[in-house]
């Protein structure tokens, strides 16, 4: 699952609330390949700065930690701290971004930015969820890192977009239980679909998976020979989904059973 393009326009619209320091005049020498060399802050800031806006943003990325390594005393090294993890998220560096933030956060617990770090941690975890064939290990730290920010600045601008990822977070998770509980009814593991898809009815009532879930379902309960299990589950289907083409699969798998038995 990629958004990065609407993940960077949100986070770039961040960046531009936090206060600026002010700039000194720019100075070509913060263009050096090696940014090892001592700088007065100014020019290692602008800089940064300057490579950043020519989309060079893994060396962006390392002026801006030069900046806090050389200068951290300075006010700019605390917004240096948040733009390398910024950088650091445009090069899909997403470790290190994530390590970035979690610093600031450890040194700063307490500073206005810190929703934006706790934001920028769950967008990187975000942007690396995988296909749900894949281990849906960074799928739940996702999850965490949004709740985590929801429960802690439920009022803060980045709330609201955490809801709608956690929405989609969760769409994607049903999504690999549909694809497990797809997977035993193919090999006739009947009781091992029942429970994946029940996973889905019971944790994630509220996905696009749902309606699919319970036709499953009534087709798992079928096999097994739970009648009245099946029978619910098409009920359940019918009174919420009622013109879905699940709804009619399962009804006709019912009305068949039904007339056979």
């Amino acid at each position: 699952m990629r958004v990065s393009l609407r993940s960077a326009a949100l986070i770039g619209i961040a960046l531009a609330t936090l206060p600026l320091a002010g700039c000194a005049g720019r100075s070509k020498k913060g263009q050096d390949s090696n940014r090892y060399v001592a700088r007065d802050v100014d020019t290692l800031y602008n800089a940064a700065n300057d490579a950043l806006a020519k989309r060079q943003y893994r060396f962006a990325a390392g002026l801006f930690d030069e900046v806090e390594r050389q200068h951290p005393y300075s006010p700019w090294a605390r917004r240096a701290e948040l733009m390398s993890a910024f950088a650091y998220y445009l090069a899909h560096n997403y470790p290190e971004s994530i390590s970035a933030s979690q610093r600031f956060l450890s040194i700063h617990p307490g500073n206005r930015d810190a929703p934006y770090a706790l934001y920028l941690i769950a967008v990187d975890y975000y942007e690396q969820i995988a296909d749900v064939t894949r281990d849906q290990k960074i799928t739940a730290q996702a999850l965490d890192a949004m709740g985590e920010l929801i429960r802690r600045y439920p009022d803060s601008k980045y709330a609201a977009d955490a809801r709608l990822k956690v929405d989609l977070i969760n769409d994607h998770l049903a999504g690999k239980e549909m694809e497990i509980g797809r997977f035993y009814q193919r090999r006739g593991e009947w009781l091992g679909s029942v429970i994946r898809f029940r996973t889905v009815i019971d944790q994630y009532q509220s996905s696009s998976h749902t309606p699919e879930a319970l036709m499953r379902l009534t087709e798992s309960y079928l096999a097994l020979g739970v009648i009245d299990e099946a029978k619910k589950s098409a009920a359940v289907l019918g009174a919420n989904y009622p013109g879905t083409d699940y709804y009619q699969h399962a009804y006709q798998l019912i009305q068949k059973k039904t007339k056979a038995g």
